[in-house]
């Protein structure tokens, strides 16, 4: 597919007169493309106020591209900032009181990387060395300092410890902040921990989220299926959790476990899956903080499909019949978890993500409240013929659903008049969920957008926009014409 960034326009609206209910929708006003195809050629996107400018991660490039908005329906190229002294490519980028932040991985990548600042006209202010594989940078709310992700991800018999680097900017000095502290913590039962592995080697942090005063962030780890706080006051890690697991064989969590049954069946089966989410979001509800993930899943080469392993029959007495292609058997699932008395017989099955967005509480770490199988249900009724289609090849119904489906990928939150509202991109069939979540405990749908062309080819750029993963909101006060609207990578 091109590599694209598309503009949405969001509209306020006021749905009742007398309840003063109020809703958004998104409709799409521009599109930048890269003419990069499936090559992460415009990844991770970041917005300055004073300058309207974006700035986007180009993996293909190891560049970042600057665009000039002031005009969203007409964005013009500038000159892109060539990051090639510095590493051997961006994962991330994040722009605050007009300093640039760009995460850059060594080659290998399990050897240090590098968090690289530039000002908005793209001029080198200074890098400092980060934790491996640097995945995800995000500044505090007050500018001051930039936190890393560092996901030490394993290569080749190499395992470096995961890791969060928490750069001074203005004295350009950086304090790593590693998970030792957990190696003899006792862990819930949902958090992934490798066999052979510590805590701090195995953990992978994948993003971060901040409180809005500052003090408090979060690391979602995703092939660990946990969720580490740390206090912004003394840098220190001090909780570790497990995000638990989703019972699909409950109605309301129902999903497609089938590529081979030519059908949308979007049923119950005894399957748990792991939320396992890729981003994570802050927001507030009474003064309270809140979390919502993008329950993607992540596999390290411990999948399996459920064909292809032993069932335990006292578990799973119709055995024969759920690793029927049609029916479990195409499924992936983790060999690691589920062989409960490690016999090589299965007598639990867990599948890799959850299909769904999630809201959890931000003191405890508990699941408030999931969206089940909504985005199943709403993509089979809005595009019946593309359900769980790939991203970069038209024309492959049911195709990822024996692999994680949709697959949630990022997420983002905005308060828009007095709602709130969050925004979930899916990175394989495309589009953007939208619902309200101005009562955290009950949110409630409001749109889904795609724009997607599935007649086109995604290959020579007609398919419209593909794979979303990164988005940013822009308030309207920051907006160069007035209206809210996002930004959205496609790669």
């Amino acid at each position: 597919m091109k590599n694209s960034l598309s503009f949405y326009i969001m509209f306020f609206i006021v749905t009742s007169c007398y309840s003063q209910e109020e809703s958004v929708y998104l409709e799409v006003i521009g599109t930048y493309e890269t003419g990069i195809f499936n090559a992460s050629g415009a990844e991770i996107p970041a917005y300055d106020a004073a300058t309207k400018k974006i700035f986007f991660t180009n993996s293909a490039n190891n560049s970042i591209e600057i665009l000039d908005i002031s005009d969203p329906e007409n964005p013009q190229a500038l000159s892109p900032i060539d990051l090639s002294p510095y590493g051997a490519g961006p994962n991330s980028i994040a722009v605050k009181n007009g300093l640039v932040a760009v995460a850059v991985e060594a080659n290998p990548k399990t050897e240090n990387g590098h968090a690289v600042f530039f000002d908005t006209n793209g001029n080198f202010q200074f890098a400092v060395e980060v934790g491996a594989l640097p995945d995800m940078i995000t500044f505090t709310p007050d500018g001051n300092r930039a936190l890393v992700a560092n996901e030490g991800e394993p290569e080749n018999g190499v395992d470096p410890e995961g890791s969060v680097s928490v750069v001074n900017v203005n004295t350009q000095t950086v304090t790593m902040i590693n998970f030792s502290v957990f190696n003899n913590y006792p862990l819930m039962p949902s958090i992934r921990i490798f066999p052979g592995k510590t805590v701090a080697e195995d953990l992978e942090p994948e993003y971060i989220s901040v409180s809005s005063d500052g003090s408090m962030a979060w690391v979602s780890c995703q092939e660990n299926n946990a969720l580490v706080f740390i206090n912004l006051s003394t840098l220190e890690p001090y909780q570790l959790t497990g995000m638990g697991y989703k019972d699909h064989n409950l109605p309301e969590n129902a999903l497609d476990a089938s590529d081979m049954d030519e059908a949308t069946n979007i049923t119950n089966w005894p399957v748990k899956g792991i939320f396992m989410p890729d981003a994570i979001a802050y927001s507030e509800y009474n003064s309270s903080p809140f979390l919502l993930s993008a329950n993607e899943g992540d596999a390290r080469f411990e999948n399996q499909r459920i064909e292809d392993i032993t069932l335990d029959v006292s578990s799973f007495p119709d055995a024969a019949n759920l690793q029927l292609q049609e029916n479990l058997g195409r499924l992936e699932i983790s060999l690691i978890d589920g062989d409960i008395d490690n016999d090589g017989e299965y007598e639990e099955l867990y599948s890799y993500g959850t299909r769904s967005f999630s809201v959890w509480n931000g003191t405890t770490g508990e699941l408030i409240w999931d969206s089940g199988d909504d985005f199943e249900q709403i993509v089979s009724q809005y595009y019946p013929d593309n359900f769980n289609s790939d991203n970069n090849e038209n024309g492959t119904f049911d195709l990822r659903s024996d692999n994680k489906g949709c697959e949630p990928e990022g997420i983002l939150v905005a308060k828009i008049g007095n709602e709130s509202y969050v925004f979930i991109l899916l990175e394989r069939v495309g589009g953007i969920m939208v619902y309200n979540i101005t009562i955290p405990y009950s949110p409630t749908f409001v749109q889904y957008i795609n724009n997607r062309n599935f007649a086109g080819n995604p290959a020579n750029g007609t398919a419209g926009d593909l794979g979303p993963e990164g988005a940013v909101f822009i308030p309207a006060a920051d907006s160069p014409d007035g209206p809210l609207f996002l930004l959205l990578r496609m790669r």
